[in-house]
């Protein structure tokens, strides 16, 4: 096993430290600030990875984080490569985020590891898939389901057999609250929020209706965060659907070109110019009136036109069966302890003793289909419930 040098070891340290005082703003959250809810056996002061550096490296190695890779952005069931899959968002939400960031002196590291982390916890087939688990997830008496408090599951709960990850709390905060979904006038931290009052936020995530479009993060660095998952699907979701064909460019409206543009090159440009005008060197973050009113307009027009179209919406009666059908399965199969079903053999088999005693098995379900790619959810029900070919003859 190779050391780094005890001398070398302290001079990055201090680098590190100089660099952060040297250059973020008074209203950036400095590293130091860092807090863990458990102690680490290096601790990030002796380390010469800075924390929220170090959060990022243990987001992209997490198992939930290769499972990007295959899951819906919003246009599911299209064979064409040029449209974006969840993993593209996330690498869009953090460049985005990173760059406003840079522009506002804020602390990159932690942007992008809240960026990483932020989409952790979505289902297969994108928010339709969320829709249709959160459905189940009521029925079945386990509270209300949103991929935000599922990403932040992911990393305290289920992760390492069920252990987590101990990110910081910035981070686990900023993914938290990142819900992109929700326009506000102003973005404005809850600076004084404790690891105590997170838990709390995060429990009643599960058992309030909506409660996590109330959140306000604890850092500037989170609301960037927020801010560019709006920034990073607005205009990508309108060039993925003149891909499919599901709209043309013309029928964007004139009082969102004139001011955004029709691209998504000039909407994400002209986002982060005006946000950058209008937030620096301030504890809070917003757009100019007209730029915000524009953008409300251009997130009505999406649901509109893309993302409540009858057209993309087709088969969505087909895939809430499947949902529903693969629940009903899984819970069957951990009822009856039939350690043939994949639950066992992809997740409880993984898990530790723990986990399962403080889960019921409807929890349980709903983090093992949560967890799932689009494939891997299509190809189990396939093998549930459609018949299998017996090939050319009984013996092969």
């Amino acid at each position: 096993m190779i050391l780094l040098d005890e001398a070398i070891s302290g001079e990055i340290i201090n680098n590190n430290a100089e660099r952060e005082e040297r250059m973020l703003s008074q209203y950036a959250c400095r590293s130091s600030q860092a807090i863990r809810r458990f102690p680490e056996e290096l601790e990030d002061r002796s380390n010469i990875r800075p924390a929220f550096f170090h959060d990022g490296d243990r987001i992209m190695h997490s198992h939930a984080y290769a499972r990007y890779i295959d899951k819906t952005q919003v246009f599911s069931l299209f064979e064409n490569d040029h449209i974006t899959h969840r993993v593209l968002h996330v690498q869009f939400v953090s460049k985005i985020a990173r760059t406003i960031g840079r522009f506002l002196r804020l602390n990159e590291d932690l942007i992008e590891a809240i960026s990483l982390g932020h989409d952790l916890g979505h289902v297969p087939y994108g928010h339709d898939g969320e829709s249709f688990l959160n459905g189940i997830s009521e029925a079945s008496g386990q509270g209300y389901f949103t991929h935000n408090a599922q990403s932040a599951r992911c990393m305290m709960e289920l992760e390492q057999q069920g252990g987590g990850l101990n990110l910081t709390v910035q981070v686990l905060d900023g993914i938290l609250c990142h819900n992109g979904e929700a326009l506000a006038d102003v973005y404005r931290p809850d600076y004084h929020k404790s690891c105590v009052q997170l838990l709390d936020e995060y429990a009643r995530c599960w058992s309030v209706r909506d409660f996590s479009r109330r959140l306000a993060p604890m850092t500037l660095e989170g609301c960037v965060v927020r801010i560019s998952d709006i920034v990073a699907y607005i205009g990508r979701d309108i060039e993925d659907a003149i891909t499919v064909k599901l709209m043309a460019r013309e029928q964007l409206p004139a009082a969102i070109t004139d001011v955004l543009g029709n691209t998504n090159r000039d909407i994400i440009n002209n986002l982060i110019l005006d946000l950058t005008n209008h937030s620096y060197g301030k504890e809070y973050l917003h757009f100019s009136g007209p730029v915000r009113d524009a953008l409300a307009k251009l997130r009505a027009f999406n649901y509109e036109y893309i993302y409540h179209n009858p057209r993309k919406l087709t088969q969505n009666a087909k895939i809430a069966n499947m949902f529903r059908q693969l629940f009903d399965r899984y819970l069957q199969d951990l009822q009856s302890g039939s350690r043939d079903s994949s639950i066992y053999r992809w997740l409880i088999g993984s898990m530790g003793a723990e986990y399962l005693r403080r889960n019921t098995p409807e929890r349980i379900v709903l983090d093992y289909i949560a967890g799932m790619t689009d494939d891997f959810f299509n190809n189990e029900f396939k093998d549930m419930f459609l018949p299998k070919s017996f090939g050319m003859s009984i013996e092969d």
